[in-house]
């Protein structure tokens, strides 16, 4: 690993809890991996567990790093590889009572998905949660990690955090994982470390600023705000939350922590603001820090505006429920939209959401079915990965060998019913087929597929 800095460490010398020494040697040690398993798709793990994450609910790091991507309980959604560290919102959303009601969450800044799954994991089922990526590929990859998740309480959207100051008092849970100078990752991206600079953190925080003022106003009265950078520095860390409590009103929510987790308590001398901060001298993580705000006021008092246009959406009629609950387990507690050619599953405040934001662009919303065409469903692959997939589909358990083929779309064979069939591994969807007798027609998308 390339030297750290000498400005990069003379930068962090005042911060609360660090020890340069202790720093410096840690950096040279291996880097800890750790998974979060899927509460929706209950497995086994698959791999060798060295500890569990203090912080985290369902949470394992692994005695050594397995080759991810040819792991089919990866592949089918049974478990998200994410840095312990930021594993750190299970504890502060649960120890807010995310889990106990229904509410309307914001991911701001949310590929690959990490904190998205940890969300929806921790939130109650009848909420909706928004996760937003500016950047259109990296929103590709949003879209298939909360795919995998297989739950339809979910929203994609591809918008500038701009785009959600014109949504007055929307959410109850805004989580900002701001872009930042990234050197609370330098052990995994050594390329991080000659890209640092002084210049670099200032722009970071300035960008994070404006981030946060651009979305602030989207944020119920009494609502909660989430901060977090994988940053060491004070410029993107607690000179933001002594920004953040000066400028907005907004006080700093205390987060109660076990001593023996490591994590260092940060305290501003000028705005007594709360933040949490992780160094992989003290904790089994890489670098990361969070602070949790609420902003003033009560819930009850938010008055949604009026809206005069929404989507143009409709339940779908018996006629097509008729053909859809084949494939799915309707029930009124998952309500089927139609969406122009395509039906949609998802729970009603997931619709009223979608419905009653048409400005904003949504690259997916809950859980695509698929399209009826001559009375019958061409199934979509994100059905495939649903938890909400019926039991009357007709599914082939393939062995290890047979569903890699199907994951490289590579020719394979397997005996199953003639027409649409899900392969599944451990009775977990991973794509759908469609077995014409004589050969196998595989409907995997490209962007799913294994390439090594």
């Amino acid at each position: 690993m390339p030297e750290l800095p000498k400005e990069f460490l003379q930068s962090i010398a005042c911060c609360a809890g660090y020890d340069e020494t202790a720093f410096i040697h840690a950096h040279q040690q291996d880097i800890p991996v750790s998974i979060r398993l899927n509460p929706f798709k209950p497995a086994d793990i698959p791999h060798l567990v060295k500890a569990p994450v203090s912080w985290c609910q369902q949470a394992f790091y692994l005695e050594q790093r397995p080759n991810f991507t040819r792991d089919l309980s990866f592949q089918a959604g049974c478990y998200y590889v994410q840095e312990a560290g930021s594993m750190f919102l299970d504890h502060v959303l649960r120890s807010q009572g995310a889990s106990e009601k229904a509410l309307t969450v914001l991911d701001l800044c949310a590929a690959p998905g990490g904190k998205s799954t940890l969300a929806l994991s921790a939130m109650h089922p009848d909420g909706v949660l928004v996760s937003n990526e500016v950047i259109k590929p990296r929103a590709e990859i949003l879209s298939q990690n909360l795919s995998k998740w297989g739950i339809c309480n979910s929203i994609v959207t591809n918008a500038d955090p701009r785009d959600f100051s014109e949504l007055q008092a929307t959410f109850d849970i805004i989580l900002v994982d701001a872009p930042c100078s990234g050197s609370g990752l330098f052990r995994k991206q050594e390329d991080a470390i000659e890209e640092w600079s002084s210049d670099l953190v200032n722009l970071c925080s300035q960008r994070q600023k404006r981030i946060l003022s651009d979305v602030l106003p989207a944020l119920k009265p009494g609502g909660l705000l989430i901060y977090s950078t994988c940053s060491y520095s004070t410029e993107e860390n607690e000179a933001v939350a002594d920004w953040l409590v000066s400028e907005y009103p907004l006080h700093s929510e205390r987060i109660e922590l076990q001593s023996e987790w490591g994590i260092v308590e940060s305290q501003s001398d000028r705005q007594k603001a709360h933040g949490y901060r992780f160094y992989p001298n003290r904790t089994v993580s890489e670098g990361f820090y969070c602070a949790v705000f609420r902003l003033d006021g009560n819930s009850s008092e938010n008055n949604h505006q009026q809206r005069s246009k929404k989507n143009k959406t409709e339940l779908a009629s018996k006629k097509e429920l008729a053909v859809i609950e084949h494939y799915v387990n309707c029930t009124d507690d998952h309500p089927v939209v139609k969406f122009k050619e395509d039906f949609l599953l998802m729970n009603p405040a997931t619709m009223e959401f979608m419905t009653s934001h048409p400005r904003l662009y949504m690259k997916k919303a809950g859980t695509r079915i698929g399209s009826i065409i001559r009375d019958e469903l061409v199934p979509n692959h994100d059905l495939a990965l649903s938890i909400h997939v019926s039991q009357r589909v007709n599914r082939i358990e393939a062995d290890e060998e047979t569903l890699i083929r199907f994951m490289k779309k590579e020719l394979f064979t397997a005996d199953g019913a003639k027409g649409w069939n899900l392969m599944t591994h451990k009775g977990y969807g991973l794509g759908w087929i469609k077995h014409l007798g004589n050969r196998i027609n595989n409907y995997l998308p490209n962007e799913f597929r294994i390439l090594n």
